[in-house]
């Protein structure tokens, strides 16, 4: 079997899909054996190889600028994928949307639907392409891989797809998620100028993480003598996110910092008193699960498939009210590394050797 995955969101995206591409990629290459797996992406500015993958190849279009190729894909749907890619088998596409194809079978990845769910969050021009594309996507697809159980409903339910032709499969968890060493958090500490305690938000600034709520709950949080840490790339609408911060009374206290390398993140985790996660949905949601395989404490809210995810291994709390998630907190941070082991083995269950092969199971079904 010749399988062709899309790695282009892995070239143009550090967190979220592209971080799911990346990792699903690196893994299928490693239990590909006889078969055969390439990785397209658009190459235009010749610069090679966007990582390392053993036992696949790249195959990298140099002709074409990758925005043009979306730009007609969206607007002319043309030219046909596999034209530029190569002929397989099999054609995974992990972001969402089918692009015209002429022949062989797809599987497309389509992570949660909160643009349906929750338009109101979702950046205008992405919320018209996706509601444009995704009821053709779904249609040609001959399987559709999503996140959770949660996300899996949510697509039977929204998108009018059998449930026989929709595969949850969990994420995983990196193995550089772990306890931190006492000199790699005081050296991740200075290096961000983080100088008290603090409660940490991982995740890309945007209205669907609920952070104005955070900051409601940081300001009536007594007891707890540091800061607020918003650790994340801005996305879109995310302007009255920092108006509401700008205009707190805590402002000074509330801190919002873009990790320089990723491999920050573990040592940032693993200097926190607590990670907060109040979003209003999350197809999957790294963060708890990062900062679980840490060893810090989590209090997340009941958004989306966090309840599946996290299951009983942290406090799960409704957003609306912030005196349940004062006392919570304040209550996690007291007991510190009471729990982290339990909280470890909990995050130890999501692997992405697991991810990859039970993707490889649905591209077996599909083209059996």
């Amino acid at each position: 079997m010749r399988v062709c995955l899309d790695v282009q969101s892995a070239v143009t995206q550090r967190a979220g899909v592209g971080r799911y591409t990346r990792q699903l990629a690196e893994h299928l290459g490693a239990m590909a054996g006889d078969h055969e797996l390439d990785l397209f992406y658009f190459d235009f500015k010749r610069r090679g190889s966007p990582f390392p993958v053993s036992n696949a190849t790249f195959k990298a279009n140099r002709w074409i600028p990758g925005r043009l190729a979306q730009a007609s894909w969206k607007r002319l749907n043309w030219p046909p994928f596999d034209t530029l890619a190569g002929t397989s088998d099999l054609y995974h596409f992990p972001n969402f949307i089918l692009p015209p194809l002429r022949r062989g079978r797809t599987v497309v990845s389509i992570h949660d639907v909160s643009f349906i769910r929750f338009p109101q969050f979702a950046e205008a021009a992405n919320l018209r392409y996706l509601t444009a594309k995704i009821r053709d996507t779904v249609r040609r697809a001959d399987a559709i891989i999503t996140i959770s159980e949660f996300s899996a409903g949510e697509i039977v339910e929204f998108l009018d797809v059998p449930a026989d032709r929709v595969f949850p499969i969990h994420l995983g968890i990196d193995a550089s998620f772990a306890p931190q060493s006492d000199e790699r958090v005081a050296a991740i500490r200075q290096k961000y100028e983080l100088n008290r305690p603090y409660l940490l938000a991982v995740g890309t600034i945007e209205p669907r993480k609920n952070l104005p709520f955070i900051v409601d709950v940081f300001e009536q949080l007594k007891g707890f003598d540091g800061d607020l840490v918003l650790a994340g790339g801005t996305g879109w609408k995310h302007g009255p996110i920092f108006e509401r911060i700008a205009a707190s009374p805590l402002a000074d206290r509330i801190r919002h910092l873009v990790p320089r390398d990723e491999d920050d993140l573990p040592s940032l985790y693993g200097g926190a008193a607590c990670l907060l996660q109040p979003s209003f949905y999350e197809g999957f949601g790294f963060p708890p699960l990062e900062a679980m395989a840490c060893g810090i404490p989590v209090v997340s809210s009941r958004g989306g498939s966090l309840p599946e995810v996290i299951g009983d291994a942290a406090p799960l709390l409704d957003t609306d009210s912030v005196e349940p998630w004062c006392a919570t907190i304040l209550e996690q941070v007291e007991r510190g590394t009471a729990g982290a082991e339990a909280r470890r083995q909990h995050a130890a269950r999501f692997k992405w050797q697991t991810t990859a092969d039970r993707t490889w199971d649905v591209y077996t079904k599909v083209t059996a």
